[in-house]
């Protein structure tokens, strides 16, 4: 015969679990174009006022770089890719989500440093270091259309609340910003690429890498560049690794394995190159 409190026990411990339950479907988003879910428990407004504040301490601490040509280029090209993003998303239903975005380009300036990265909201940085493997606009199309991937696949997101749950037990970022502002930051830093001085990164899957160079690809096309062109850009990115990999690929790996990937991609998103020709 079942004690009186069994009852009470089993009905807080079922509404208990099926809150789980919820919790964890409201927090899986749909990766567009791949429509895989996502787990995020971190708020994307949140996330967003954060990557505002590192981005602008980031660039208190740099030199931006002074040569107007290289400068204009960046926000050239970078320009073509916000727009093609935000069309990206209106075709994908995520219209809402533009309102997230207040796009930058910038250049800092640091030839020994190899590396972008685009913060949640669409505040991206460029070093010099990366120019003279990128080349050309296309090839710098190549990063920053993968870069700003990322972001809207909010990778960074993904990969910050995996390690808010490892570190802090998953910890609300409200209350990990007021009682470990400093982890919490190094975390943000870490969780998308920018750690050039910290002790850490957080590598990026092989799933966010595959969907970042699939939407980057299809981003870049959409803005009249030719996606075929990041076959060459990997291979040079490659090279350049030698005994001790640039920053950009200690967070971005690029195996053998990605050239097939990537031609596969580029046959998809070729159509909407093609397109801004005619």
């Amino acid at each position: 015969m079942r004690r009186p409190g069994n009852k009470s026990l089993y009905a807080f411990t079922y509404t208990i679990s099926l809150t789980a339950i919820l919790l964890f479907f409201a927090a899986c988003a749909e990766v567009p174009l791949t429509h895989r879910k996502s787990l995020h428990i971190m708020p994307q407004s949140q996330m967003v006022a954060l990557g505002f504040q590192q981005y602008d301490k980031v660039l208190e601490k740099s030199k931006l770089c002074t040569d107007q040509k290289k400068v204009m280029m960046i926000r050239k090209v970078g320009k073509r890719i916000s727009a093609a993003a935000e069309d990206f998303l209106r075709d994908s239903g995520l219209e809402k989500d533009i309102r997230n975005y207040k796009w930058e380009f910038n250049l800092i300036e640091d030839d020994k440093m190899i590396n972008a990265w685009c913060m949640p909201g669409g505040k991206v940085a460029v070093y010099t270091g990366i120019l003279p493997i990128t080349r050309d606009e296309n090839g710098l199309a190549v990063v920053l259309g993968h870069e700003v991937a990322h972001a809207i696949a909010r990778h960074g997101n993904e990969r910050m609340s995996q390690a808010m749950l490892a570190s802090m037990g998953g910890m609300a970022l409200s209350v990990a910003l007021k009682e470990k502002p400093g982890q919490t930051r190094q975390l943000c830093m870490a969780a998308f690429g920018v750690g050039a001085s910290l002790a850490f990164l957080l590598p990026y899957s092989r799933i966010h890498e595959s969907e970042a160079d699939r939407i980057g690809l299809t981003i870049m096309a959409r803005a009249g560049y030719d996606p075929r062109g990041a076959i060459s850009l990997w291979e040079r990115m490659s090279k350049k690794g030698g005994a001790r990999p640039p920053e950009f690929l200690s967070t971005h790996p690029a195996p053998a394995s990605r050239i097939v990937a990537l031609k596969t991609h580029i046959a998809e998103a070729l159509p909407y190159y093609e397109k801004t020709l005619k």
